[in-house]
């Protein structure tokens, strides 16, 4: 792969630590880019990813970051951007394990702390990334997002309403900032058999029969690969779609058809 496709400088990967976040990062170094990843609490993950990168011969580091805490996430931005000279590329795969009550058996405070770190912890990266990425003569963010804003699972109103604030947020940045050479995209996921899914089907909260049942609502018979994931997301950063903005790939095998 030339490495004409992404400029110099650094992708900055929120969730780059582990499951899908670090399919991500090491694909995008296989590319041709720098990679900066975060971790909320593993380090020892983050740098086993940081130590992959640079056996590819890429640089790359680890960066605590908490998303609800908004001079946290300024701080990484500047540590990363003084680190590598520019930021071109903000990939935001973090995640975490989320409830899955029924909208009425929703409580006020689960509400809150999934917008809080979702929809703010988003404004919050978002917030202090756009000035080094315009700085830099322009670059993208890719967000990961889910298939149920456009096929609603029962039960994911935790995971999907937040979502679909962000793909607002989105959109803004692409209308308001794409002079600046600014791009914002989402790769909506469906299920995706890697990190997250992994430890719920260990302890059973995901058991054969909802594995079999949803199966047969996708298209293609199969959950999806994070190094499809990845494969997306690397087309999204680049200067390949550099004419693509404020749009949301669905890659979820044809579960939304």
């Amino acid at each position: 792969m030339s490495e004409s496709v992404f400029p110099e400088g650094v992708a900055l990967v929120i969730g780059g630590s582990g499951g899908v976040g670090r399919v991500i990062a090491t694909t995008l170094a296989q590319q041709g880019c720098d990679v900066a990843v975060t971790f909320r609490s593993n380090e020892a993950a983050a740098q086993a990813v940081v130590a992959e990168i640079e056996g590819m011969g890429r640089r790359a580091s680890a960066h605590p970051l908490s998303l609800t805490d908004e001079p946290s996430v300024g701080a990484c931005v500047a540590a990363v951007t003084e680190r590598y000279g520019r930021l071109h590329t903000v990939v935001h795969a973090a995640g975490s394990p989320i409830d899955q009550p029924y909208f009425s058996g929703v409580t006020p405070e689960q509400w809150r702390g999934v917008m809080d770190a979702d929809v703010n912890g988003f404004f919050h990266v978002a917030h202090h990334a756009l000035a080094p990425l315009k700085a830099g003569g322009g670059g993208s963010f890719v967000y990961i997002s889910s298939a149920g804003l456009a096929r609603y699972p029962t039960g994911d109103v935790l995971s999907v309403a937040p979502k679909g604030a962000v793909e607002a947020l989105l959109r803004a940045i692409a209308k308001e900032e794409g002079r600046f050479g600014v791009r914002a995209n989402s790769v909506a996921l469906g299920v995706i058999d890697a990190g997250m899914f992994h430890r719920l089907v260990e302890t059973g909260e995901l058991n054969q029969a909802y594995l079999d049942a949803s199966k047969r609502n996708i298209a293609l018979r199969r959950f999806g690969r994070a190094e499809e994931v990845a494969e997306a997301v690397a087309f999204l950063s680049s200067s390949r779609a550099s004419y693509i903005t404020g749009q949301t790939l669905m890659l979820d095998g044809g579960y939304s058809i």
